[in-house]
């Protein structure tokens, strides 16, 4: 290794990628001359697809990580949002079935005080993405440039887009290479490419909501864990405050899953109603936002400014500034039947009586993207007002004929496709299971 730390002067990627392969740990600086090399097209797809599978397989360390996700950070613009004077904190879930809390923590939060300038993603294979939910509102422009999300924020305190050409452009040509070489599933690369965004977007503190379970990509605790402790220690190493909640996604959060019907659940919720681990689990995270943000001294004085920002109507207030100022309709907050509706529904119906003790929750996932909800591939369009709403979860009793679930379709053969999927996943016992935390831990430094 090149005792200075910095990357030979004759640098070749032909080096790098003999060192990784071997197991031996890269320098920053010869991490940021790879990342700014492939960038910049002076280094192919083809070295660079070596060099990601030799990191699959070997590992990156702890140092390797930070830098490499600091080069993917600074291949692009990093926002200042120096000028403002509330804390800049933010919010970013590994993604799951139902999984809608983006939508009300940011107007929560900045009702608040807080800063919450969100970039998120779209959905892809089973999972929903923030911004399909958000387009299912007529007129909602998740497409703002830099300066229109300044702009925004300015104005109501919270934004939500997605990923401009000006942000962390390695992370996106990486990204296209990973999903194409299998290498998607390192937590190194993974860790690398969710904090690069995050942390481009000018933020103080980040609060993670790292998924498990049957409908999450991490299926096992322990990987959910290790991905978390990788974050945070990443985030801290950068300068930034870092903590993450392990949480359930063994069923989908809340009842609905599709995206405009997320969009009903997520205002009921703003109403103060709405599911109750939806609510406990967006009351939980901005808790940890607002004391992240040194809004609150401690974790149950954030729940209690949660719940009354909530009962005051603040954050539905909050809410339609925001969607205003994107191009929405904010009518929708007062009349849901503005938002696209599903031309028909069908029940799918229990074929035994007893007590759901386990449901496959990916599978209830693929159901949605079946009806046209999300993306197969990226290609594919989704269509809004399609999706299922659940009436049974883990630990309730049924009895045989009543309704698990609903679907909303407009085509009948993608209906009865999904109906067989939705049937499947449900299993029956004649005990409850053990009942399980919704929050099952959380990581900090």
């Amino acid at each position: 290794m090149n005792p200075s730390g910095a990357a030979p002067d004759n640098f070749r990627a032909i080096d790098l990628i003999r060192k990784k392969r071997d197991g031996q740990e890269l320098t920053g600086p010869e991490i940021n001359h790879f990342i700014h090399g492939y960038t910049s097209g002076d280094i192919p797809d083809y070295q660079a697809s070596v060099w990601l599978m030799a990191g699959l397989l070997k590992g990156f360390t702890r140092a390797e990580t930070a830098a490499l996700t600091d080069a993917m950070l600074r291949s692009g613009e990093v926002l200042d949002l120096s000028d403002f004077s509330a804390a800049k904190v933010d919010k970013h879930s590994t993604g799951g079935v139902g999984d809608k809390t983006s939508l009300v923590l940011a107007p929560l939060v900045a009702a608040g005080g807080l800063i919450v300038p969100m970039i998120s993603g779209r959905g892809l294979g089973h999972t929903g993405g923030t911004l399909d939910k958000l387009e299912s509102i007529p007129g909602f422009n998740v497409n703002l440039p830099v300066a229109k999300f300044r702009e925004v924020l300015h104005r109501c305190g919270c934004a939500m887009i997605g990923q401009t050409s000006e942000i962390a452009p390695a992370d996106r040509k990486l990204y296209a290479l990973r999903d194409v070489t299998a290498t998607v599933e390192s937590p190194y690369l993974i860790c690398a490419s969710i904090m690069s965004k995050k942390l481009a977007e000018g933020i103080d503190a980040l609060v993670l909501d790292v998924k498990t379970g049957s409908g999450a990509f991490m299926k096992k605790e322990e990987d959910a864990a290790f991905l978390a402790q990788l974050m945070v220690e990443t985030g801290e190493r950068m300068g930034k405050k870092v903590v993450a909640l392990i949480t359930d996604m063994d069923q989908p959060l809340g009842a609905a899953a599709g995206n405009a019907l997320e969009v009903v659940e997520v205002l009921d919720v703003l109403r103060g109603a709405g599911p109750q681990d939806l609510r406990e689990l967006c009351v939980e995270l901005a808790a940890w936002m607002f004391h992240l943000g040194a809004v609150s001294p401690d974790l149950a004085r954030g729940k209690e400014l949660s719940a009354k920002l909530l009962a005051s109507g603040q954050a539905m207030h909050k809410f339609g500034e925001m969607i205003e100022l994107q191009g929405g309709d904010r009518r929708i907050l007062d009349n849901s039947s503005l938002l696209p509706r599903a031309a028909h529904t069908l029940e799918v119906t229990s074929a035994h009586t007893g007590v759901i003790k386990g449901m496959n929750c990916e599978a209830l996932g693929t159901a949605t993207v079946v009806l046209g909800g999300g993306r197969a591939k990226k290609e594919d369009t989704v269509d809004p007002s399609v999706g299922l709403t659940v009436h049974k979860k883990i630990g309730d009793r049924v009895q045989a004929g009543e309704p698990l679930c609903t679907i909303h379709y407009n085509a009948e053969s993608l209906a009865y496709r999904a109906q067989k999927l939705i049937a499947e996943s449900y299993q029956i016992a004649d005990t409850a299971p053990p009942t399980k935390p919704l929050v099952r831990r959380v990581i900090s430094a």
